[in-house]
C-alpha cells in the first residue's frame, strides 16, 4: 500500500524526524520547488531541553510542545504524516512505514536518539527515563503517585524506598533534574504533605567517572558539584549501577540504595532503521556521514543531528548530541538542496560552531561555557534562562514558560502537580428492556 500522497511532478524531498534537525531542515526547504514530506510518530514538535521540567511539575506539557501542522499550515507544498518508518530501500529510493510505502529523490534521516540502557533488561524495566513528553509526564504521575503512598506507610525503612530518589548520570539532564528535585523538596514538599518529614527525603546523583558535565570546563564543572552540594544532593563518583529492582538500586563495589524511583540519564543511543549500506551504522547506532551530511556510500540519503557520525578536527567522537549540533545541520543541508534546485552553489563542507554548553542547577544557580570564557551564578542562570526561552517555538509557548517561571519564582510554588492518567472510558452497561 502506498501512503497517500500527491505526485505534483515536485522532486519529493521526505523528511524523517521533526525535532531540532528535521525542523530547521524543512524551514529551509518550504520556499524552495520542492514537495516536502514530514514522516514522524508525534504530531508535534517536543523541546527536549525542557522536559525535566514537565517531570519536575514546573511546566504544562502542552508549553513545550508544538503542533508541526500549525506550523507549516500555510505552506502547501508541506505534507504531514503520523507513522512509524520501519525501513528504506536506498536502490528503489522507498521508505516503508507502518500505514505504507513512500517514495523520495531525497531522504533526510533525523530520527534522533533514544536512552541508552546499555542492554540492561532488568535497568531498562524499572528506571524512569525522560526522552519524551509522555515518559516525563508518567515520571511525575510516578513521583507525587509514591509521595501519596508513602503517607500510608508507617514503617521507616519501607517508607524511605518511596521517598528517597536517584537519578543515575552527571550530564546536563542529570544535574538539572536533581537540582530541580533539591527545591521540590525544600519549598513545596513540605507544603504539600506536611505529615511526612521532608528531612527523610535523600536525593542521590550517581556519575560513573569522577566528574560532572563531562565536557564542559573544569569550572562549571566544579561549580555544578558546590552548587549541588549546598542543596544537600548526595553526589557519588564512580557509581556505575548494575542493577534495578523494584526496591533497590545496585552499585558496583558500593553498598546499595534503597528507592522506588531511579531516573536514568545516563546516555542515549541512535533510533534506527533498517535498509542502510553495511557499515553505514557505527557506535552508538550513529549513521557515518561525509561533511555534505551525506551518509556514506549514497548520494540522495542524509543523517543529521543526534543520530550522523560526522568526522570534523576537534571532534574525536563526533558532534556532541545537543540541539545547536541538529539546528545547524538541519539548517546545512535543507540550504544546500535549495540552493541545489536553484542552481546556486553549495557550501562543501559542513563545521560546527560552537557556541557553548550550559546547565542550571536550580535557582540563581547554573553554569556556562561560551568559547572563548566560562561564567556561573546568577548572570549564568538569567543566561539560561534567555536561551532557551527564546529557542521555544511559538509565542504563546515563549509566555506560557516565562509565566510559569515567574510565578514560580517569587511563589516558591508551582500549580501543576496533577497525578493525569491517561485512561479509556468504561462502556456503559447494556440496559434490560
Amino acid at each position: 500500500m502506498k501512503i497517500n500522497l500527491p505526485e505534483t511532478g515536485r522532486e519529493r524531498v521526505v523528511i524523517v524526524g521533526a525535532g531540532f534537525a528535521g525542523l530547521a531542515a524543512a524551514r529551509q526547504l518550504v520556499k524552495a520547488d520542492y514537495q516536502v514530506v514530514i514522516l514522524d510518530k508525534h504530531n508535534y514538535h517536543q523541546f527536549q531541553p525542557l522536559f525535566y521540567q514537565v517531570a519536575m511539575a514546573g511546566l504544562e506539557p502542552s508549553s513545550i510542545v508544538f503542533p508541526i501542522r500549525k506550523h507549516f499550515q500555510k505552506r502547501k507544498n508541506v505534507f504531514i504524516r503520523i507513522c512509524e518508518v520501519e525501513s528504506v530501500d536506498t536502490t528503489a529510493k522507498r521508505l516503508e512505514t507502518n500505514i505504507g510505502h513512500c517514495n523520495y529523490d531525497h531522504l533526510i534521516l533525523a530520527i534522533g536518539a533514544d536512552t541508552n540502557f546499555f542492554g540492561n533488561a532488568h535497568i531498562a524495566e524499572h528506571a524512569l527515563p525522560m526522552k519524551s513528553v509522555g515518559e516525563a509526564l508518567y515520571l511525575r504521575n510516578r513521583i507525587l503517585s509514591d509521595y501519596e503512598t508513602a503517607l500510608t506507610i508507617p514503617d521507616y525503612e519501607k517508607r524511605q524506598g518511596y521517598m528517597d530518589i536517584v537519578v543515575v548520570g552527571g550530564g546536563a539532564t542529570g544535574v538539572e533534574v536533581a537540582g530541580a528535585l533539591a527545591e521540590m523538596r525544600k519549598y513545596v514538599f513540605p507544603k504539600d504533605y506536611p505529615e511526612l518529614d521532608c528531612g527523610e527525603i535523600d536525593i542521590y546523583l550517581l556519575q560513573s567517572g569522577d566528574q560532572l558535565l563531562k565536557g564542559m570546563s573544569q569550572e562549571s564543572s566544579e561549580a555544578a558539584l558546590k552548587f549541588l552540594r549546598e542543596v544537600d544532593v548526595k553526589v557519588q563518583f564512580g557509581s556505575r549501577v548494575t542493577g534495578i529492582d523494584e526496591e533497590f538500586v545496585y552499585i558496583k563495589d558500593k553498598e546499595s540504595i534503597r528507592s522506588r524511583k531511579v531516573i536514568w540519564a545516563a546516555g542515549i543511543i541512535g533510533n534506527t532503521v533498517q535498509g542502510l549500506p553495511e557499515g553505514a551504522v557505527v557506535q552508538g547506532n550513529r549513521i557515518k556521514v561525509d561533511r555534505q551530511c551525506r551518509v556514506a556510500g549514497l548520494q540522495d540519503v542524509y543523517a543529521i543531528g543526534d543520530i550522523a557520525a560526522m568526522d570534523e578536527e576537534g571532534y574525536p567522537y563526533h558532534h556532541p548530541q545537543v540541539a545547536q549540533v541538529a539546528l545547524q545541520m538541519g539548517k546545512f543541508v535543507g540550504k544546500n538542496l535549495r540552493n541545489r534546485l536553484r542552481g546556486k552553489p553549495e557550501q562543501l563542507i559542513f563545521s560546527y560552531n560552537d557556541l557553548g554548553s550550559m546547565a542550571t542547577i536550580g535557582r540563581n544557580k547554573a553554569v556556562v561555557d561560551l568559547p572563548s570564557f566560562s561564567f556561573q551564578g546568577f548572570f549564568a542562570w538569567l543566561t539560561w534562562l534567555f536561551v532557551h526561552l527564546f529557542q521555544i517555538i511559538g509565542v504563546k509557548n515563549k509566555l506560557f514558560v516565562f509565566l510559569n517561571w515567574v510565578w514560580s519564582y517569587f511563589t516558591y510554588d508551582q500549580s501543576l502537580r496533577l497525578i493525569i492518567k491517561a485512561e479509556k472510558p468504561e462502556a456503559e452497561p447494556e440496559t434490560l428492556g
